[in-house]
């Protein structure tokens, strides 16, 4: 029976692996395109497309250089990073409070307030009411229009009130019977032991603020609140119209090294700051996301 038993597992982690070898093909495949795709040289591009390898002597920065080079890039490089840092900021502000809130039982119509906040996660207001409610405030032109309608975010309240639950009861009764008001058991106690789910609430946060460039092409019409992402799509719109992008700078880049540079460019500083952060982003995930 033993022997049954352990025949099965290997088998099972035979498949598993097997399975997980497929599904770490279909990510590499992609990713691996876009490199080279970004680094391959115009007449390498023009005339065999886009190999699978490329020999390091053929690769090119050009790409790069040309997405650089754009007067406004450094704007909009610091813009992505005030909007990001911010709406990060605002987001925690307000979804910290609210899970904490919403994760105390005892909570007079808790139960109605969880009911309000599923509703508005299965049914959106949609773009037009909340695109008069931005202009109405006078929020056109200003980084508050980006980052105050989706400040919070209904499933990120959710798994950090999740998380705020599976903390024990004991110590926040001890403060509470020392004296300690909600406001200073939460700064004093909770915070402290939640520092797994804010970095990982704070990275979903980041990741979406960072990418973001509709809700910038939305109410942001002056150029130098341009974000980043919005640039490099203007860019690669424009690069076909000879708008943006000069016409010798095709002699060394194509439009399709400049799609997977601006994919790559994008993805750099979140590359950068996952790894500071890994091992609290999993924990965060789990603990949060499993309900005792």
């Amino acid at each position: 029976m033993s022997q049954i038993k352990t025949r099965d597992a290997i088998t099972y982690q035979i498949l598993i692996a097997i399975f997980l070898f497929f599904v770490l093909v279909a990510i590499v495949i992609p990713f691996w395109r876009v490199i080279v795709s970004a680094f391959i040289p115009l007449d390498i591009y023009t005339r065999e497309g886009v190999p699978f390898f490329l020999p390091p002597t053929k690769w090119t920065t050009a790409a790069f250089q040309q997405l650089l080079s754009h007067p406004l890039f450094a704007r909009s490089l610091v813009n992505s990073v005030v909007i990001t840092i911010g709406g990060t900021a605002v987001s925690l502000f307000l979804t910290v409070p609210l899970a904490y809130g919403l994760s105390i039982r005892s909570l007079p119509g808790r139960r109605l307030l969880l009911l309000l906040i599923l509703f508005t996660f299965l049914f959106h207001t949609g773009l037009v009411p909340v695109y008069l409610l931005v202009t109405s405030l006078g929020l056109t032109n200003n980084f508050m229009a980006v980052i105050l309608p989706p400040a919070i975010s209904v499933y990120n309240t959710l798994v950090m009130m999740s998380f705020f639950e599976g903390l024990p009861d004991e110590l926040k009764e001890a403060a509470r019977m020392d004296g300690a008001n909600e406001i200073q058991v939460l700064f004093s106690i909770i915070l402290p032991l939640s520092k797994p789910i804010i970095l990982t609430i704070g990275l979903f946060y980041a990741v979406y603020f960072w990418n973001e460039f509709f809700t910038p092409i939305l109410y942001l019409n002056d150029n130098d609140l341009m974000p980043l992402p919005v640039l490099l799509r203007n860019i690669l719109i424009s690069a076909s119209f000879n708008e943006y992008v000069e016409y010798n700078a095709f002699s060394t880049s194509s439009i399709e090294s400049l799609k997977s540079a601006s994919v790559l460019l994008t993805m750099i500083p979140m590359l950068l700051v996952y790894p500071w952060i890994q091992r609290y982003f999993t924990k965060g995930v789990l603990i949060g996301g499993v309900k005792e």
